[in-house]
């Protein structure tokens, strides 16, 4: 069994900002497995399914950004799930806009989201796939860019992002891990 956990901020404010990125990609994956509407349990929106014979649980914590920690931590421990299974998708202004990026392990990049992952469940020893959001227009405080709007110049590129992190997920589940 797999834990997919995209990252994200709860509430309508926060749809369609360059920092939700990990929700869309997780939603993209329910609808691609004709999941159900997400449940509210667990501190997040669960659903569950499977990717060619792995249980997936897809979630999307309602914790804010940078306290999913412990919400990813719980979720673990109630599905008695491994970090080794748990994979994590999130925002990454330090990759063109676009730009996906696999990795089986790591650190968190000044990431603040995934620190309190990381900090929560106590290693670094998990998959995670980075959506490039870019800083091409970055000016002032980070958080002010990620919390943003994606402008209408931006979105084509991010919707064929959000899919190919997808590809990249189901790719991790099937075993095919694609690093880049």
């Amino acid at each position: 069994m797999y834990l997919i956990v995209g990252l994200g901020n709860p509430g309508p404010e926060y749809e369609n900002t360059r920092h939700n990125l990990g929700f869309r990609v997780v939603s993209e994956l329910a609808s691609r497995l004709g999941l159900p509407a997400f449940k509210d349990k667990h501190h997040s929106f669960l659903a569950e399914g499977k990717i060619s014979d792995h249980k997936v649980i897809l979630a999307q914590p309602q914790t804010f950004m940078n306290n999913s920690g412990p919400a990813v931590a719980g979720l673990l421990a109630w599905y008695k799930i491994e970090p080794a299974k748990l994979i994590v998708i999130y925002d990454d202004v330090d990759l063109e806009i676009g730009v996906i990026r696999s990795r089986e392990k790591g650190g968190a990049g000044g990431h603040h989201g995934l620190e309190s992952v990381i900090g929560s469940i106590g290693t670094s020893e998990f998959a995670r796939v980075r959506v490039g959001i870019g800083r091409e227009s970055l000016t002032g405080d980070v958080s002010d860019y990620v919390l943003q709007k994606i402008p209408p110049a931006q979105r084509e590129t991010l919707e064929a992002a959000i899919m190919s992190a997808a590809d990249a997920v189901e790719a991790f589940v099937c075993g095919k891990i694609v690093t880049q």
